[in-house]
């Protein structure tokens, strides 16, 4: 009986209105990507500009050096876990990450037509994800915090070495050394955080699940992607790849992103325009002022033609009353 209620509760019109499309409700014709998705990639050109620029400083970010922190004997305590493989390979981030989500705002596209919302959901996403990975690739060059697996990154054969100051002198391969200073905060974190938060916005916009009438099944849909963000995130300590406060601090960055990308674009998930970029609505203020505009110049234009044939008919009547005039005095 309860899976049965749940099921009537997915078949509700409001729910469904992601899939059935919002425009017609508001009375408005679609965008598709034909009729208006070259004028609004040309009006935001610099945008995607900047996208590509973003990519650059991260590749950059990604090549140099980070900062080698010093690493004395006494504090390889905290630094002797194994050295183990990832859970979740760094190729499969950008998949549930972007790709992912990119999916769902096609689908979304597909029942609604409004390109407003794939541009702009796919253009916030993006700066999401790169404006969290250079921020995060900047501190951990900036902070060069050791890796919890950090001593057998440096001497794989177990046989510790310092210099006479106390630091260490490693001898194992160099690309191993150099990711094991990478470690605040966790970049597979932060993408996963920012990707898979904006995920979450757009849905609960969409779903409106802030509509105050108590359908709590709504946040299992919102809260699913951050759960596998957060499984991310556990997946990272597990492995010994980070600390836990270099997951917390990545999520929490990951989320303050996303949330600021994500307000750019969207009106806030509890308003009642929550379901819709500020574009749509943008487009739908200037439709309607068009149609007025339209309405008024027709009323101008049919002010003279209707003096135009009351002229005529005046004209008529003092013809017929001239007639009459003259019946009257015999002239007829």
């Amino acid at each position: 009986m309860a899976w049965r209620n749940m099921m009537s509760y997915f078949s509700l019109p409001d729910f469904r209105g992601i899939f059935q499309g919002r425009v017609r409700q508001a009375g408005m014709g679609t965008h598709t990507i034909k009729s208006h998705g070259a004028k609004l990639a040309r009006d935001h050109m610099h945008d995607w500009l900047i996208l590509l620029l973003l990519v650059v400083i991260e590749v950059i970010l990604y090549l140099i050096h980070p900062f080698y922190r010093f690493v004395g004997k006494d504090m390889m305590t905290d630094l002797k876990y194994p050295l183990k493989e990832n859970t979740v390979p760094v190729w499969t981030v950008p998949l549930y990450a972007v790709l992912l989500p990119v999916a769902v705002f096609l689908l979304v596209y597909i029942r609604r037509k409004d390109v407003y919302d794939l541009h702009h959901s796919i253009l916030g996403l993006l700066f999401s994800v790169l404006i969290t990975a250079v921020i995060t690739d900047a501190i951990k060059n900036a902070v060069g915090r050791p890796r919890p697996d950090f001593f057998w990154r440096c001497f794989p054969d177990g046989k510790d070495l310092y210099d006479r100051w106390g630091n260490v002198i490693c001898h194992g391969k160099g690309s191993v050394v150099k990711e094991g200073h990478k470690s605040f905060p966790s970049g597979h974190t932060s993408w996963s955080f920012a990707g898979l938060g904006f995920l979450s916005l757009y849905l609960s916009g969409k779903i409106k699940a802030f509509d105050r009438k108590g359908h709590v099944a709504k946040l299992c849909i919102v809260f699913l992607p951050l759960l596998a963000a957060s499984l991310v995130a556990i997946s990272r300590v597990d492995d010994y790849w980070h600390h836990w406060q270099d997951v917390f601090a990545g999520g929490l960055l990951g989320l303050v992103v996303a949330t600021f990308c994500y307000a750019q674009f969207f009106p806030p998930p509890y308003t009642d325009e929550g379901w819709g970029p500020y574009a749509y609505f943008q487009a739908l203020e200037e439709s309607r002022s068009n149609t007025n505009a339209g309405q008024s110049m027709n009323a101008l234009d049919m002010q003279p033609m209707n003096a135009h044939v009351m002229s005529q008919r005046g004209r008529q009547n003092g013809d017929d009353f001239a007639s009459l005039d003259e019946l009257e005095s015999g002239r007829m």
